[in-house]
């Protein structure tokens, strides 16, 4: 079952298994299963931090399980890329063995990023360093990239 934690950039639903978090979505799901409290708790804590400019990285586990392997390797490839930072979806592709023409692949799988936010989707931007969709909406995605621009920790 998910829950909706209320946020400075809107309502975010966040569900859990033993494994980890396994959804932070900006629209509600279609389905519901259990939730671990304790990695909801961590979740909710961290998200909060992270959007007030107190927190750069997330130690909240992360489940994928429920994500194919192709889209998890895709995923996998953001792990170093950190607060601050932007990489191009060629780059993207490029960076986890797949030929750059795989760009548009590498978008699908930012597309079903289950856990938007905390596996850093919106940091992945246009050849042209435009920004391009995001399950949030441009706006969240350019607050999100913003929010990690600025030189000053917000507390």
């Amino acid at each position: 079952m998910s829950v909706v934690h209320e946020t400075r950039i809107g309502p975010l639903y966040l569900a859990a298994s033993g494994a980890g978090l396994s959804l932070v979505g900006f629209t509600e799901p279609e389905t519901d299963g259990p939730d671990d409290e304790a990695v909801l708790d961590l979740a909710r804590q961290e998200i909060d931090a992270y959007l007030d400019g107190g927190l750069r990285e997330f130690t909240v586990p992360v489940d994928l399980s429920g994500t194919s392997g192709a889209h998890r390797r895709v995923l996998a490839g953001l792990d170093d890329v950190g607060w601050g930072s932007t990489i191009t979806y060629g780059a993207l592709a490029t960076k986890v063995g797949l030929p750059l023409s795989d760009s548009r692949r590498v978008g699908g799988a930012m597309a079903r990023n289950p856990v938007a936010i905390v596996v850093p989707c919106h940091r992945v931007v246009g050849a042209d360093g435009s920004l391009t969709g995001y399950a949030g909406g441009l706006g969240t995605k350019r607050t999100l990239l913003d929010l990690e621009a600025a030189d000053v920790m917000l507390f």
